[in-house]
């Protein structure tokens, strides 16, 4: 169901599952895994505790690790395995208008436009969507200490931030997957309702919910 699809990228707000899907897609495709790696940034957990403090630098740190991958993804040879990778470089500049200041945005704005490699296009990009409160329920459960501190008002910001990215988004085949019902990574029906989905997929954006 996957063989048309030689790079996926999977993506969505803190604690939706997007690096579980992900990781999941690509064992079950035998494809290389591009992980965004959060726990290599040393800016993160004070990040969470003071946010327009350690903005710049965490978002800075961000970019040149993820310019990295993408310029790593451009020299490999893609047709040799499929990729899968939990992140879109195009989602850098969504976090950074969120959280830091105008003069520090321009800063930003100029690294990002003399860093930015051309990444390949996906051919296929799935955005994970859930309700704010379950994000929060996510990310308690999953336990990461640093995360602990996040609040139903930050994951509500950034889930509308993904959102308004995400409404006029054409760069590549969409799909959009309402996850509040759904668990991919322990649920083994939900992954094969996704991977039939994702097979039968005739338009450049479609829609996927499970109703509770």
């Amino acid at each position: 169901m996957l063989d048309r699809f030689g790079y996926i990228v999977v993506e969505g707000p803190i604690g939706v599952g997007k690096s579980s899907l992900a990781r999941r897609i690509a064992d079950h495709a035998g494809a290389r895994l591009l992980h965004e790696n959060p726990d290599e940034n040393p800016f993160l957990p004070r990040f969470y505790d003071d946010i327009k403090r350690h903005a710049l630098a965490t978002q800075l740190f961000f970019l040149f690790q993820r310019a990295q991958q993408v310029q790593d993804l451009v020299q490999y040879d893609m047709f040799a395995q499929r990729t899968v990778a939990d992140f879109l470089l195009d989602k850098d500049l969504l976090f950074a208008r969120m959280t830091l200041d105008d003069d520090e945005f321009r800063l930003y704005q100029q690294i990002y436009d003399h860093l930015k490699p051309t990444a390949p296009r996906p051919d296929l990009v799935i955005y994970l969507q859930a309700p704010a409160d379950v994000l929060v329920e996510r990310v308690r459960r999953r336990g990461i200490r640093y995360e602990q501190g996040i609040s139903e008002a930050y994951l509500r910001r950034v889930a509308d931030s993904y959102a308004r990215f995400f409404y006029d988004y054409d760069a590549a085949p969409l799909l959009i997957v309402n996850t509040e019902n759904l668990n991919f990574a322990d649920n083994d029906a939900d992954f094969q309702l996704l991977l039939d989905k994702i097979g039968h997929m005739r338009s450049a954006r479609e829609f996927f919910n499970r109703a509770g």
